[in-house]
């Protein structure tokens, strides 16, 4: 309820006119808000003590003045259409919602307000009801918060811009090292290091470029994982095709970074164990979410297959176990179907 809403309902009620009026103007003077009676003119016709505090000038000083004096002037020759408006229709309300509101002190500093409106009508005279609130405290209070939230933000946007570059170098070292090992073997798990690196660098990426950087936005991440997965298995593109269809689930980095690392496992699993020795087909990503915020991570491929008698989590090299560990991470359900293609279903709740 805004300042003076339905202040003075029932104060009328019942009771005889001289004591009405002494009631009214007991209400008026002791109330804890700036309170101001104005003509249909716009006249100053009475004011409490608050008001003399609120605005520093004497209650002789505003009497019978326009209630415009206590508006900022740049405010001023827009101010008389819109008491004209109220005046038309007449209603306790919140004046200027969704608007910010300053009044003038005597000194001519201005002030944040919040003003309350009541129509008074006695016989054919109106008359508006004004009961004003100093909110400066409050809004000193509100922009510290938002200050802060704001170095926050930064101090946050950095430690992920930070790590991001921290995780690129741990790459680029892995890949310098892949150059010199000549055992197949050791060179492919430091292949798959690598990969495993940078897809969590590039979740900080993410967060670093988004306008929310609390979440990330796991569509342009999985377009950004293939791309460079499919460059660093340096893929023929008419050979192995990817089919994408994304939809929009934004993650907090709990959930992003296994995420990420899943998909990059089961992308990463289908380009070096599906498609070798030169097997053509294609590779589908998708991600549903529902209005329950369940979200379902799909990664599919026509390529060779697993092998007869395939079931996961009995002898399942360390991409699949890995899997399975971030699956249980994220609090999620895997569901693996080789029937035709071999498909992959990952489905978990967002966390709040």
């Amino acid at each position: 309820m805004s300042p003076g809403d339905n202040l003075l309902h029932h104060v009328t009620d019942n009771i005889p006119a001289d004591s009405a009026d002494q009631r009214f103007e007991r209400v008026v003077e002791y109330a804890p808000n700036a309170m101001i009676l104005i003509s249909a003119d716009g006249l100053m016709e009475m004011v409490n003590a608050q008001t003399e505090i609120i605005f520093g000038y004497a209650r002789a000083e505003l009497l019978g003045q326009p209630i415009e004096m206590l508006v900022p002037e740049r405010f001023r020759p827009g101010h008389p259409k819109l008491r004209g408006s109220y005046s038309n229709n007449p209603n306790p309300r919140p004046m200027g919602a969704g608007r910010d509101l300053y009044a003038l002190r005597k000194d001519g500093s201005e002030f944040p307000v919040e003003i309350g409106l009541n129509p008074i009508t006695s016989g054919d005279r109106h008359q508006t009801l004004a009961a004003i609130s100093d909110i400066s405290e409050r809004k000193h209070r509100e922009e510290q918060i938002a200050r802060s939230l704001r170095e926050k933000e930064t101090l946050l946007s950095e430690v992920h811009h930070r790590v991001k570059n921290n995780l690129q170098i741990v790459h680029s070292l892995l890949d310098m090292q892949t150059a010199s090992v000549e055992d197949k073997q050791a060179r492919d798990a430091l292949v798959d290091s690598c990969n495993r690196v940078r897809s969590m660098a590039q979740i900080h990426q993410s967060l670093y470029q988004s306008e929310d950087i609390a979440k990330v936005d796991f569509a342009n991440f999985c377009e950004s994982l293939i791309s460079s997965l499919f460059a660093a298995y340096n893929v023929d593109l008419e050979r192995i095709k990817v089919v994408t269809d994304l939809a929009e689930v934004e993650l907090a980095i709990d959930q992003a970074v296994p995420c990420g690392l899943i998909a990059n496992e089961l992308i990463s699993n289908a380009l070096k164990h599906g498609f070798a020795q030169g097997h053509r087909g294609d590779i589908r990503v998708s991600t549903r979410k529902d209005e329950n915020n369940i979200v379902e991570l799909t990664v599919s491929d026509t390529g060779r297959g697993m092998p007869d008698g395939f079931k996961i989590g009995q002898d399942s090299g360390l991409g699949l176990q890995l899997i399975e560990l971030l699956v249980d991470q994220i609090g999620g359900t895997l569901l693996v179907d080789t029937s035709t293609a071999t498909t992959f279903v990952i489905t978990f709740a967002i966390r709040n």
